[in-house]
């Protein structure tokens, strides 16, 4: 493995799906832009905590309502223990990190680590140990513990691994922003003095940092009273002089900002969103992108296999499947469909339709992504369905434990399941991960998405659809804005009825009912090639090698290291 010169920093990351340390979007992403690097060759170390509990395992009882549990796993069976061991100081008290490792190969036999810090080691307390337990769990005080280990550990953990040469740190969200007061310590020109705003313009130098919400509750704020019991008084006077603090409180996504040289939003909308929310700082655009060799399915990765050799390394010949012929793409997707269906029948005992139109969506529970619209006129909906041979929906997600509107959500839809069933047959798939995310996006006829705009930010399970020759049909937000070409790529519901929940559900039940079962039920000709279409025109944009260059290019390439632009060079050149 090449030194990295690029620290990728994460609360969490998915790198597999027996490895429970992500929640969702968020780590699913950061596990993308890891399996791209590994694929480039690119010279990065990803670094994220270790959660022996996970985040939870879900369980609806029959009246929908959600039951959580631990999601225990041993982390040595899938993970690599290494020697070295670091001491940071956390609430007064030195606490022992161990470091463990996770190696992601590439297609070409490059790799990247990725490193999990763990606290539960017999040298803490019981507080310390449990602070790598779980994700997103506790109170104010567990979380700025866990940010403050995030930040200031990986630093240390780098270090004592060897890693002295790291160019860029890329900070995905604001959980890791404390790795700044790490920074500030070691690169001030003083050693023990006081930091100053020239130390802190080194600092900004090598940071990058990425903004992945528009929503107040997704970005963290802690009052400076318990960040001087939990960091300390010297990191709170640093705060406060260099003006990284907002009065009493720290915001971690003002501090990211104020520390970093390039600041980046998830998609283009979200970037306009973002310069409204920050209009002191300059946010450029990056949509995102999902790891098509990861999120290809059997069938369809097999079909690329043969019609365009070459694309796992290159996910831009993508483009090139519209010259595929559609009836091997039919026969794909039917392979991914009965999949789907298999999956289902053991997990549920519900035994779906292989004919019948089948819609996907599966998303976190919460209310501003709207998972149930499509339910909000129920006559109307099976009256649909009747028309065309009935209608299969299979939902999907998790919702927070304390989301008591997510979770009521989820109480909807099952519930609607029975008032339906026959002419809509309904599925709530229990305990979403990747590898339900991996087979409703491939078998599903069609992924239907419906936030609030202007809430999602980008948005990645539409792209996983495509990749798998599964249109979208989606409100106009996210990244569907730039991938939206409607009956080419699947279909937009009507901008002007975006936040307007009643137009919204009309407009989405008119496009079921006029456009797209029509075209599935008796077009078979236009709908194969609207899925083709997905693969072509989305599926060879909306990929993560694609992202990774860009942030080799615009975020990385300028950082203060020769090598780190040779490197951004040696991906562009691709």
């Amino acid at each position: 493995m090449t030194q990295p010169l690029v620290a990728y920093v994460s609360m969490e990351i998915a790198v597999a799906p027996n490895v429970a340390t992500y929640s969702g979007g968020l780590g699913v992403l950061a596990g993308d832009v890891v399996r791209a690097a590994a694929d480039a060759g690119y010279p990065m170390a990803a670094v994220t905590l270790l959660y022996r509990d996970g985040y939870f395992r879900q369980h609806l009882d029959a009246d929908g309502l959600q039951h959580e549990e631990p999601q225990s796993w041993r982390p040595e069976t899938q993970l690599e223990l290494l020697s070295p061991i670091v001491t940071i100081a956390i609430s007064g008290r030195p606490v022992t990190v161990g470091i463990w490792r996770y190696t992601v190969s590439g297609v070409d036999g490059d790799s990247v680590p990725v490193y999990f810090l763990d606290t539960d080691r017999p040298e803490n307390d019981d507080a310390a140990r449990g602070l790598t337990r779980a994700l997103y769990g506790g109170d104010a005080r567990y979380r700025l513990e866990q940010e403050t280990l995030l930040g200031v550990g990986m630093v240390a953990a780098l270090e004592a691994l060897g890693h002295e040469h790291i160019a860029t740190y890329h900070m995905n969200e604001g959980h890791s922003a404390l790795l700044v007061l790490a920074l500030l310590e070691r690169l001030r020109a003083t050693p023990h003095g006081p930091p100053t705003f020239d130390d802190l313009a080194r600092v900004r130098e090598r940071c990058v940092f990425t903004t992945h919400t528009p929503v107040p509750a997704g970005h963290d704020c802690f009052g400076l009273d318990l960040a001087h019991d939990v960091l300390g008084p010297e990191y709170v006077t640093a705060l406060r002089a260099l003006g990284l603090a907002d009065g009493d409180v720290v915001n971690m996504t003002h501090l990211a900002l104020r520390a970093s040289h390039f600041t980046n939003a998830v998609a283009l909308k979200h970037g306009e969103v973002s310069r409204l929310m920050f209009p002191d700082v300059h946010v450029h655009a990056i949509t995102n992108g999902v790891h098509a060799g990861t999120w290809a399915s059997t069938p369809f990765g097999e079909l690329f296999d043969r019609h365009l050799p070459g694309w796992r390394r290159d996910n831009w010949q993508l483009r090139q499947a519209i010259g595929i012929p559609l009836d091997e793409i039919a026969a794909a997707h039917a392979v991914a469909k009965h999949a789907l269906i298999d999956r289902v029948a053991h997990a549920t005992g519900k035994l779906l339709d292989p004919n019948r139109f089948t819609i996907g969506l599966a998303r976190r529970a919460t209310a501003y992504k709207r998972n149930d619209l499509i339910l909000r006129d129920t006559e109307r909906l099976a009256a649909i369905a009747r028309l065309f041979g009935g209608i299969q929906i299979v939902f999907g997600g998790k919702a927070h434990p304390r989301d008591w509107d997510g979770k009521g959500m989820i109480q909807h839809i099952v519930g609607a399941a029975h008032a339906l069933s026959g002419n809509v047959d309904i599925v709530y798939v229990e305990d979403y991960d990747m590898t339900w995310g991996a087979a409703l996006t491939s078998g599903s006829d069609i992924w239907l998405n419906t936030p609030r705009p202007p809430n999602e930010a980008s948005g990645t399970s539409g792209m996983k659809a495509a990749v798998n020759g599964v249109p979208s049909l989606s409100v106009m937000d996210g990244w569907w804005i730039e991938g939206a070409l409607d009956g080419v790529t699947g279909w937009s519901i009507d901008a002007e009825s975006g936040c307007d929940d009643e137009r919204t559900a009309d407009a989405l039940y008119t496009l079921l009912q006029h456009t797209i079962l029509p075209a599935y039920v008796r077009d078979r000709q236009h709908y194969l090639t609207v899925m083709r279409g997905a693969i072509a025109f989305n599926a060879s944009h909306f990929n993560a090698q694609r992202m990774l260059a860009q942030y080799a290019i615009e975020a990385y390439d300028p950082a203060p290291a020769e090598d780190n632009r040779v490197a951004a060079k040696r991906l562009r050149a691709g």
